[in-house]
């Protein structure tokens, strides 16, 4: 009986916020110990992710202000107070995770942070192993961030590469970080070009996924995926789409799926077109999800319309709609906004969120009671 009670207790548990669980472990040290318990931490989470339930929307602003949007009702925003708030220091999102978020300060220092517990930790630093030369070159890095189920641990990938003036690299290296041993490692090199100076990949299916060049290096990006648990690099084929116009484009997760959005102006209108690689690594598995023409909400470019997320029952996606401006040859979003688009109706319906920012970064994640590990540092309650 005590057994029976004890799993109903559990999932009964399982179905609460994070907000509430927490403000639970003060009743008693038996719930305490529940609530903290790995086994339960990880049951509420696949809870979460198989119900579509605990998800949030994190808007950063101006690189460091952060908003929470409640993803089930759009109507609760709350103000979050970060790692480095006070501070006021500029700060770029790695990735999402699980509830987890890796961040990165103007002067490269890295940090996990979990916004639901409010609990953070600095990452130890690593040097680049390669000694840079004495003329400037152009360096480019790239970050990700993922969980790996096998080992049960969080890594952030590392990959900096130095380039010549003949365009070719001089120097290469990738390095993980390991939550589990909190230390550096550095694996085998990497065999292509990155070509930017700093991007953040996406998670999909247990790998990490960035948009590189292969040498000799061309003008054609190829995807390229990281696994987590082999720790090995393999290039995923793009779906075959020919536009004979200029294009922006946008590569990312949703739903699990490895999603390509590209945006491009018909006479009078602009249509979004969304694809979505239903089987991970086939390339004949791509498929057309959403073909959008609709210049009411996307008056012309340069605008992005990116999607995040499906609807609970799936039959709408969720999109943000970026209007940009070039200042300095830099891009910077001048207004976001987001609307539903019914697959089945194939309509579009916008979105109301009172309080929000005008423009922003968005990111989908899930709250979670995922510890960091026993340095972590709890920051103060989040702002009013």
């Amino acid at each position: 009986m005590a057994t029976f009670l004890l799993d109903e207790m559990i999932e009964i548990l399982c179905r609460l916020s994070v907000k509430d669980l927490l403000r639970f472990k003060c009743a008693s040290k038996h719930w305490c110990s529940l609530i903290d318990d790995p086994y339960f931490i990880k049951l509420h989470l696949s809870h979460s992710l198989k119900t579509k339930t605990n998800h949030s929307l994190l808007l950063h602003q101006y690189e460091y202000h952060f908003f929470s949007v409640n993803y089930d009702s759009g109507e609760t925003i709350q103000r979050l107070n970060h790692p480095l708030g006070e501070l006021k220091k500029a700060i770029k999102i790695l990735g999402s995770c699980n509830g987890l978020l890796a961040l990165i300060d103007d002067n490269d220092r890295i940090f996990l942070w979990n916004p639901s517990t409010r609990k953070f930790q600095a990452l130890p630093s690593t040097e680049i192993d390669f000694s840079s030369p004495s003329i400037c070159f152009d360096r480019s890095t790239f970050y990700g961030f993922g969980y790996d189920p096998i080992s049960d641990d969080y890594k952030l990938v590392r990959m900096v590469q130095l380039h010549g003036n003949n365009k070719g690299y001089l120097h290469s290296e990738a390095k993980v970080y390991s939550l589990r041993s909190n230390c550096w490692r550095r694996i085998k090199d990497f065999c292509f070009y990155l070509v930017f100076p700093r991007e953040f990949g996406f998670l999909a299916n247990n790998a990490l996924h960035w948009m590189v060049f292969k040498p000799p290096k061309s003008g054609k990006q190829n995807l390229v995926g990281f696994d987590l648990r082999t720790e090995e690099f393999r290039f995923l084929e793009l779906p075959e789409f020919c536009l004979d116009k200029p294009f922006v484009y946008d590569i990312k997760a949703m739903g699990g799926f490895i999603c390509l959005t590209a945006t491009y102006r018909e006479p009078d209108t602009v249509v979004v077109d969304v694809w979505i690689m239903e089987e991970y690594g086939v390339k004949e598995s791509w498929i057309k999800l959403i073909s959008w023409n609709e210049p009411h909400f996307i008056p012309r470019l340069p605008s992005l319309a990116v999607p995040l997320a499906f609807s609970k029952n799936g039959d709408k996606v969720l999109f943000n709609i970026s209007y940009k401006c070039r200042n300095f040859g830099k891009w910077y979003n001048l207004r976001d906004k987001f609307v539903w688009y019914d697959l089945w109706g194939k309509r579009v319906k916008k979105v109301e969120i009172r309080g929000i920012p005008t423009s922003f970064d968005v990111h989908f994640y899930v709250e979670s009671l995922v510890p960091i590990n026993g340095n972590a540092v709890m920051i103060n309650n989040e702002m009013p």
